[in-house]
């Protein structure tokens, strides 16, 4: 069945939170989704930097004013969010994680985050016990849906006001497969983008990898490649 942006639901009335919402990555999507109207609060560890984050966010260019983008501890963002993403640095992933299984259970939290090394020789792949970060954080979070998506979008790319549409597509790897509707909405709110479901959670590990080679793709070109897949 071809790619069908007609058949998704209707997320506009859903609250995303941030956790991480302060790093590149965490601010870009939170801009993204308020630029498109979504409701968005962005989580920290230091409330006061979220508050000052969310604050910025709202006065870029394209927010609507009555756009709510409202700044708060992690664990208060975890609590009052419908749909969490989990974009926070790989070397706290674990911790992070663990310390919000309560307030996350019954959410659907969505992991971007990709466990990678450098060295001289650039980036690279890390080996994940449990297979790859998003896994980690399925064990983690027994109560919660649990999915991997965003992995490959450009920090750049998502912060710059001047950048008005996105051509990419986002790979989502879930057990739960009404996820994939859900999430995909919820990319499908930034121009430019659709939702792929790309296979189980056991498949997420080459996907967050992939980023690696994004990175280098990207300092050899000068650009913020992302991936399109063909034929939907």
């Amino acid at each position: 069945m071809a790619y069908d942006a007609s058949t998704l639901p209707d997320v506009s009335g859903l609250t995303v939170g941030i956790i991480g919402g302060t790093g590149d990555q965490g601010r870009g999507l939170a801009y993204r989704f308020a630029r498109a109207g979504q409701s968005v609060l962005i989580g920290s560890r230091s409330a006061e930097r979220a508050a000052e984050a969310a604050a910025e966010i709202a006065a870029l260019r394209g927010v609507p004013v009555e756009a709510e983008v409202v700044g708060a501890g992690n664990d208060e963002v975890a609590r009052r969010s419908d749909v969490v993403v989990i974009a926070v640095p790989w070397d706290g992933h674990a911790a992070t994680v663990a310390a919000l299984a309560g307030p996350l259970a019954g959410k659907i939290v969505v992991d971007c985050v990709n466990p990678l090394g450098f060295d001289r020789q650039g980036p690279y792949a890390l080996t994940v016990a449990e297979g790859s970060a998003v896994q980690q954080a399925a064990a983690l979070l027994p109560d919660s849906r649990v999915c991997a998506a965003f992995n490959h979008v450009s920090a750049p790319l998502l912060a710059d006001p001047e950048v008005d549409r996105i051509d990419l597509d986002v790979l989502i790897c879930t057990e739960d497969r009404e996820l994939v509707d859900v999430v995909g909405a919820l990319a499908a709110r930034i121009p430019g983008m659709r939702g792929i479901y790309a296979g189980r959670l056991r498949n997420a590990h080459q996907v967050e990898a992939f980023t690696a080679n994004l990175i280098a793709i990207n300092k050899r070109y000068r650009a913020h490649a992302g991936l399109r897949v063909t034929d939907l």
